[in-house]
């Protein structure tokens, strides 16, 4: 017989209910209302506490507009950095082609692509973008320190990184001829 999984962390559920009721806007009232739900109730699970039943967490997905899926997974981590040659890699047997995936487009996503030059002595501070922002970094050449403020990451040739970009986030250039491409993901 196998085990049953054990519940999934309050802390994970409460998290997602939080960052997607931000998202859209919604009080907790309004949210408690168009899932039918008690406000108590979503105030409890907004606070990690409570015991809450696949169908309340249906509700509250849907009263939000987002997947099951979105409320119940892990949450992700704030800063990924894949280094230089560890990423997933793919060969090609027509010629001499490597390709590493270094971030599937989720569904919905808009993304634009920015070539970036950097040369050292100043720090590009960027204010917050667009709610659900996040930035994809690919270093191809020098050395970029980059993220949210107190979160930065020193980066070389071939490094990639991916963070929040809905929050103060900076990029400075730790050698001369720094370059790299980076990736504004909308949602």
């Amino acid at each position: 017989m196998s085990e049953v999984p054990a519940r999934l962390p309050l802390e994970w559920i409460a998290a997602s209910l939080k960052r997607e009721r931000g998202r859209v806007g919604l009080s907790l009232s309004e949210l408690a209302k168009r899932a039918g739900i008690a406000k108590s109730t979503l105030s409890q699970l907004e606070a990690a506490s409570g015991n809450p039943s696949m169908e309340t967490i249906w509700a509250l997905a849907v009263a939000l507009g987002v997947p099951f899926s979105a409320l119940v997974e892990p949450p992700a981590p704030a800063v990924q950095v894949i280094r230089a040659g560890q990423g997933p890699a793919v060969h090609s047997d027509q010629s001499s082609y490597l390709a590493s995936l270094l971030s599937a487009c989720p569904p919905g996503a808009r993304r634009d692509l920015y070539f970036v030059w950097l040369e050292p002595g100043t720090v590009r501070d960027s204010e917050p973008h667009i709610p659900g922002t996040v930035e994809h970094i690919v270093v191809s050449e020098g050395a970029v320190k980059a993220g949210p403020d107190g979160e930065a990451v020193e980066l070389g040739p071939g490094d990639y990184m991916s963070y929040r970009g809905d929050v103060s986030h900076s990029y400075e250039a730790l050698a001369a001829g720094t370059r790299f491409v980076l990736v504004m993901q909308h949602t």
